[in-house]
């Protein structure tokens, strides 16, 4: 089945698995950070890269893909619907069926507003659903929300808007208090105290989890909370242009069902993007753990109406993707796989890097090993590295595998891999769009008024690099506080007239900017559609 460099390969990390799991490599300095991601973190390739021709963030550099879509026509004209007679008619129209989603409709629900939902699949297929190492929460004696923020401050090259990651680490410990009452079943000890994990770029052991299916059983909770309160949900039904009202504010949106194509409307006082990331725009190639609805819709439909982003030239490449085999190439394998013990080694057997750097240090020490031939494995498809799983047993103790990480386990089990016994090969993935809309600390965008952003979508909570288990954490901060404020602030609110000015405005701006393309955007789905 495998060649004879690959058994060799294998036969050397298995020779040296005693000796590795005893040594444990010094942690990089700043300036090694500062070479090793210069020279082969995907970011920092500057031809991978356009600069922005029109709109908010004219000048600024974006992944191509992204400009092309940013840049591209609408699907609409702006004259081609009847904005009179709505559909539907809402205090919080709320698009994105995801966590982020979710916790904003409970929270606006709970304030009292009308609300409603609308998400291109089916509530609960998002990003949410994928996540499975855990969230953070600085809530044990010797943490702290101080301790937090320094950590993901730094870990995020100290750009994140401090406002933001104040709020993040500040609300995170109530945060979880919120998900446990709603009925989350983290993991606990035996007396019941909730067992916390170190993550990379963690000082502290802070990260709450679900065995390794934390995302899934989050989504489940919040899903059958939204279902329970008969919050309404307009599923398979895509948000493919913002309208605002003659204000300039925003005041609902274009709705268009998947299937039929059929055009609505739905006016609302306030409007929330809580569409989550762009994996599957597949920037520079790379494979995606994501969802296959994450098209950057959200970052398209604001930019449109107006709204900047903030470090959307950033994106996350988890360090381990499987890169074997390629039924599940790209898939995530949670970095709990390396907090509870198992560290990367490559093809000459030798651990390479501190097992806990951050995701953007690991993905390029991962990248630079297997740019180097004798350090990377070839998969036949493709190459990676070892990620030394029966490490965790010889630690913890056998059954350890199967308690923290079964869905891990029982992926990799369908394809003959048993991850107690032999390890797995890992490549980065496209994991997380750190950058997106910019937001101030009530979850309103700096430029449109009464337009909220909430989970992946927004830009800045992060800074240029995300640590694990904050993401999901952010999803329910700020989805919560856009969904509190979003239904405060509609009590006050007096829709004006609605308008798709701002699409022919934006039609116009391509046009001066000579710019051709057959482009239309949002995206929505991937095309898979094989050509020659």
């Amino acid at each position: 089945m495998y060649s004879e460099k690959f058994q060799k390969s294998l036969a050397a990390v298995e020779a040296a698995r005693d000796k590795n799991i005893a040594y444990e490599p010094a942690r990089m300095t700043a300036q090694q950070k500062e070479d090793l991601l210069a020279a082969y973190h995907p970011d920092y390739k500057q031809d991978e890269f356009d600069t922005l021709k029109i709109g908010p963030n004219k000048g600024d550099k974006v992944p191509k893909e992204l400009a092309a879509t940013l840049q591209a026509h609408s699907r609409i004209t702006a004259d081609s619907v009847d904005l009179c007679t709505p559909d539907y008619d809402v205090d919080v129209l709320i698009i994105g069926g995801g966590g982020a989603g979710a916790s904003a409709a409970i929270e606006a629900n709970e304030a009292g507003a009308n609300v409603m939902i609308v998400t291109k699949l089916r509530i609960g297929d998002a990003n949410t659903m994928m996540a499975e190492g855990g969230i953070q929460a600085a809530d044990k004696p010797n943490d702290s929300p101080a301790i937090h923020f320094v950590d993901a401050f730094g870990g995020g090259h100290f750009a994140a808007k401090r406002e933001l990651l104040s709020k993040l680490v500040c609300d995170a410990p109530e945060a979880i208090q919120w998900l446990s009452n709603l009925g989350v079943e983290f993991d606990k000890d035996e007396n019941g105290t909730m067992i916390t994990t170190h993550g990379g770029g963690t000082s502290r052991k802070r990260m709450h989890a679900a065995k390794d299916y934390s995302g899934a059983e989050i989504m489940r909770t919040l899903r059958d909370e939204v279902l329970n309160r008969g919050i309404p949900v307009v599923d398979f039904t895509s948000a493919i242009e913002l309208i605002l009202d003659e204000n300039g504010n925003a005041a609902g949106a274009v709705l268009m069902n998947m299937e039929t194509k059929e055009l609505l409307v739905a006016k609302a006082k306030t409007v929330i993007i809580a569409t989550g990331g762009a994996g599957r725009m597949h920037y520079q190639g790379f494979p995606t753990s994501n969802h296959y609805g994450a098209t950057a819709d959200g970052l398209v439909l604001g930019y449109r109406a107006g709204a900047k982003l903030l470090y959307a030239e950033t994106l996350q490449y988890h360090p381990t993707g499987a890169a074997y085999p390629e039924q599940i190439f790209g898939a995530l394998v949670t970095e709990k796989v390396r907090s509870i013990g198992a560290k990367l080694v490559n093809a000459k057997g030798e651990v390479f890097m501190h097992p806990l750097e951050t995701r953007d240090v690991a993905a390029a020490s991962i990248i630079r090993e297997c740019t180097t031939r004798e350090n990377g494995v070839d998969t036949g498809d493709g190459c990676g590295v070892w990620l030394d799983t029966p490490m965790i047993e010889k630690i913890g103790g056998e059954g350890t595998i199967e308690k923290r990480i079964p869905a891990m386990m029982r992926m990799f089990e369908k394809y003959g891999i048993d991850i107690r016994k032999e390890p797995i090969l890992v490549y980065p993935t496209l994991h997380y769009q750190n950058g997106g809309l910019d937001i101030d600390a009530d979850c309103m965008t700096t430029n449109v008024k009464n337009l909220y952003v909430a989970g992946e979508a927004v830009g800045g909570i992060h800074g240029r690099n995300r640590l694990m288990g904050n993401s999901l954490l952010d999803i329910i901060v700020f989805g919560r506080s856009a969904g509190q404020n979003a239904a405060k602030a509609c009590k006050d609110i007096t829709v004006g007239k609605l308008t798709l000015d701002h699409v022919a405005s934006f039609e116009k701006e391509i046009a001066d900017a000579g710019i051709v393309t057959d482009t239309v955007s949002p995206k929505l789905l991937p095309d898979y559609t094989r050509r020659k």
